[in-house]
This record gives C-alpha cells, sequence and structure tokens, in this order.
C-alpha cells in the first residue's frame, strides 16, 4: 500500500499552460470529472512524455476528450514524490479497493440507486472514479491515513498481434492527490527520447 520513491510524470496539455507552469506563474489544477479514472487528482502519464504529448494532440484533433481546450499540445514533466499511494500494482492496494467497491455497493443499495456505469470505449470510467473517491472519502471520515496518489497499469489500445497480451497504448497513470508531492516541473527532451 505505501509507495514510497520518486517517478517522473508527463501532463499532457496546452504549451501555454505548460510554460505558464514552468515560469511558476501557475499550478497544474486537480481534475474532479465524474470519469475520471483514477477519482480526483492532478494526472500524469508515468514514465512517458511521448504518450503525454500524444493525447494532447489528440485533444487538439478532438475537442470533446477534454474540457481543456488545447492549442499548441505540450507535455509538462514533472517529478512526483508518490508519498502514501494507492499503487494498484500491488496487492494491498487491490485489497483496499476491492473492499471500497463491495462498500459502496451497499452504500448505494440501501438507499435503492444503482452504480455508475464505466464506458471504456470512451474512456469514461464512472464506476471506478466513483469507487476510488467513495474509499478517500471513507478513509477521511475514518481518520486513517490519506493517499497522497493513486497509481494504476491500464492496458490500452491495440493487441500487438493476434491473442497478444501487450497493447500498443498501455501506460502506467498517476493521479496525484496532493499538489506538494510535486516536488518540480521540467521541459522534457524529445530530442534524448
Amino acid at each position: 500500500m505505501r509507495t514510497t520513491g520518486w517517478v517522473l510524470g508527463y501532463h499532457g496539455c496546452d504549451a501555454e499552460l505548460g510554460e505558464s507552469v514552468l515560469r511558476g506563474e501557475r499550478y497544474l489544477n486537480s481534475s474532479s470529472n465524474d470519469y475520471d479514472w483514477l477519482g480526483k487528482g492532478i494526472y500524469f502519464w508515468e514514465n512517458n512524455p511521448t504518450r503525454a504529448l500524444n493525447w494532447a494532440e489528440q485533444v487538439q484533433l478532438d475537442p470533446k476528450l477534454s474540457k481543456t481546450k488545447i492549442k499548441n499540445p505540450f507535455a509538462l514533466g514533472a517529478i512526483i514524490n508518490l508519498g502514501n499511494c494507492l499503487d494498484l500494482m500491488e496487492s494491498d492496494s487491490i485489497r483496499i479497493l476491492k473492499q471500497a467497491y463491495s462498500d459502496y455497493e451497499a452504500f448505494l443499495g440501501r438507499y435503492d440507486l444503482d452504480l455508475p456505469k464505466n464506458s471504456v470505449d470512451r474512456g469514461q470510467r464512472k464506476l471506478d472514479c466513483a469507487v476510488v473517491n467513495f474509499m478517500h472519502d471513507i478513509r477521511e471520515e475514518e481518520g486513517e491515513i490519506p493517499f497522497e496518489s493513486v497509481r494504476a497499469l491500464f492496458p490500452e489500445g491495440e493487441d500487438f498481434y493476434e491473442s497478444s497480451g501487450f497493447r500498443d497504448k498501455t501506460h502506467v497513470q498517476l493521479a496525484v492527490r496532493d499538489e506538494r508531492n510535486i516536488i518540480a516541473y521540467f521541459r522534457p527532451r524529445f530530442d534524448r527520447l
């Protein structure tokens, strides 16, 4: 459950925002859409500046993908301290989130409410988001140490070949819940990739 260490994250955004963050004039805002995979947080592609830039380019071409408009695609690098991380690539974190789902389902059932639905083909993970946010709320109510970040592997895209276990857009996504865990921002050097 507690993942320690630092990672490099990359945030796809408009160049104007990225440059402003690099100059220290602005900060990245936490996303709180009801479809964000990992719940509320500032989203990064872990160790993948190209994927972050590709995302910004996708949003430029299809503005419906994001509430934020992108005129000039940009990838902003960040040094991130994971801190107390809900790392969904390790067993204890998986157990915690599975229990949160059961608790959330029971909670909604008491009020005769339906579970939100994921729409994976449209990239909208309303159920996943609701479960993660519910888990954070319950931890806060019970006085448990809050998670400062959430991390997960997302198999995405086309199979490399028939029956392949590898997909061409698989990535590790981070949602940083506590902005203080972003140690520094930097400009990636794409000429070195």
